[in-house]
Order: C-alpha cells, then structure tokens, then sequence
C-alpha cells in the first residue's frame, strides 16, 4: 500500500542509489546500516517492486528501481519545500497581500511584479480582483481588499472612509480602426468631429455608481463596462475612443489600429491612485508589492 510509504525509507533508497550501498547510506543519513536495510524492503514491500539487483554485490538499481528513483527525489525535494515553508511561516505568520486592480493599469507590468514578489516571498497568500471604475473601492470599503489601484478621475465611494494617494501615470492615445472615417484625415482633428461619430466609453455598471466618463467628446456614445470588449468594438471599427498606450501598442504597430491627433484637445496621462481604508496601514509586504507597482518607468 503506498500509503505506509514513509519519507525516511525514500531517503533510504536515494542515498543507496548515490552512494552505491547499503553501508555508504548508513553512513551518509547517520542510521545503522540494518535499519537501512529494512527501510528499503519495507519500501520494496509498499511499492510492490525490487528497487535493487539481489544477485550483485554492489547496490544496483533494478529497471523499476531507474525508473521511480527521480520520483523519489521529487518527493523528497518537495517535503524540504514544505518544511522550509512552513518554518518562513512559523517565524513570520503568513504574509497576505488582498487588492483590487482597475482593468485599465497596464497588464504586462502587475504580472512581472507578482512574478517577483512570488519568487522574493513565495508564502506570500495573495487575493487580486480585477475591477473597473468604483468597483475597487467598493471592495475595499467591504472589507474584501485592503487597497485598490483606482484611476484619479473615478469618484470616490466614500470620501469621508477611503483615502487615495498618487501611484503612478500611463500614457493615452485616442485610436480607431484604420476603416473608420477618422482615420482619412491626415490632419489634426477638431473636438467638433468627433463629436460626429460614436465613441466607446467604459463606465461602471453598478446601478447606484457614479457614472464616470473620462475625455468625453460628445453625446454619441456606446457605454461599456469591459475594456476588452472596447477593444475588440475599437478594432471592428465600430466607434473610436481612448486607450492606455500600452494595451494597443501592438495593434498600432501591425495596423490593426491607427492613433488619431487630436487638435486643440489635450489627453492627459491616465493617474493611478492607492485607495485604502483611512487610517489603516499598509504591510510590509504590501508596500514592496506597490513600490515595484509604481516603477512605471518606460512602461
């Protein structure tokens, strides 16, 4: 039965193989060499196969034993895992980073610094939610985040129990697909014309939200609440509007979408702000994940 497989007799069989006997074991896991012995044919027993060649007189694997030998060190390697974790844990109680992320903050970035807070504190219990608009600080008003990553422009839910301060700026760029008709002019395009044609907007679609709309250029629009489907409509030709500059780099490049100038209409950077409960304050591990979150330098 592999259930009364026990670590001690794994170790048993990966130090024979690597020492080449039963007494180099012994010698190398400080046991005597009979309790060696019986570790492996407890093991053999368990497994319901020969690790080693009985007819030689050097420990010499068996065709089985090859074969389930990096098994064995798999295991053992992921039980001095376990350990090794659990005494991080039992020194420093499990870190928890619980946030929420507006869709529109660039992709590429809060994946590479998740990547190295995982790989500098791999304990670390992490809770993300991608949201938009107010939805974040909903969230954190809740209870369910600590803090959200919130544009500047989104009201706040609650002025008098949330807090904001300034994280880091993205560029913006107003596109179409190159078949729309704003795409034939050459020139810089007046706030007039835009007006012309439908602009996608992403806004909130909770029922008592604010509604925000950033950089709106008239009445003609189509209310989104998923920035991926802007994208998609953007690319379909079926409106214009803008967009984080890096979230379309791609598509500009390739054609798939062309940026428009805008005359006598300035498009700021899009802001992004921590939002967190006053007074509360933030964890160490939570302050290393927003300095690496605020490095948006070239990004």
């Amino acid at each position: 039965m592999l259930d009364s497989v026990s670590i001690n007799q794994l170790r048993a069989f990966v130090a024979i193989a690597d020492a080449g006997s039963f007494s180099g074991a012994a010698r190398e896991l400080k046991r005597a060499q009979s309790a060696i012995s019986h570790a492996i044919t407890a093991l053999e027993s368990a497994l319901g196969v020969e690790l080693f060649e009985r007819n030689t007189r050097k420990a010499q694997l068996s065709a089985a034993g090859r074969s389930l030998l990096p098994d064995a060190r798999a295991v053992i390697a992921r039980t001095e895992e376990m350990k090794n974790r659990s005494g991080s844990i039992a020194r420093t109680g499990v870190p928890q980073i619980s946030m929420a992320v507006d869709v529109y903050f660039p992709r590429a970035h809060l994946v590479e610094c998740l990547r190295k807070i995982q790989a500098d504190a791999p304990t670390t219990s992490i809770n993300l939610r991608m949201t938009t608009m107010q939805g974040g600080e909903r969230l954190v008003l809740d209870g369910q985040c600590s803090f959200a990553i919130t544009i500047i422009d989104v009201p706040e839910v609650n002025p008098s129990a949330i807090e904001r301060r300034w994280l880091c700026d993205t560029q913006m760029v107003t596109v179409c697909a190159p078949s729309h008709p704003l795409a034939a002019d050459a020139a810089a395009i007046p706030i007039d014309e835009f007006r012309r044609h439908v602009q996608l907007v992403v806004t909130d679609n909770q029922p008592d939200a604010q509604k925000t709309q950033m950089s709106v250029a008239g009445e003609r629009q189509w209310l989104l609440n998923d920035l991926g489907a802007k994208h998609d409509f953007l690319v379909g030709g079926l409106g214009w509007g803008h967009m984080p500059e890096h979230l379309v780099a791609d598509d500009l490049a390739k054609g798939r979408l062309v940026e428009l100038e805008r005359r006598a209409w300035h498009l700021r950077p899009l802001t992004f702000m921590v939002s967190r409960r006053r007074g509360e304050e933030e964890s160490s591990s939570e302050a290393s994940l927003l300095r690496l979150i605020g490095n948006l330098t070239g990004k």
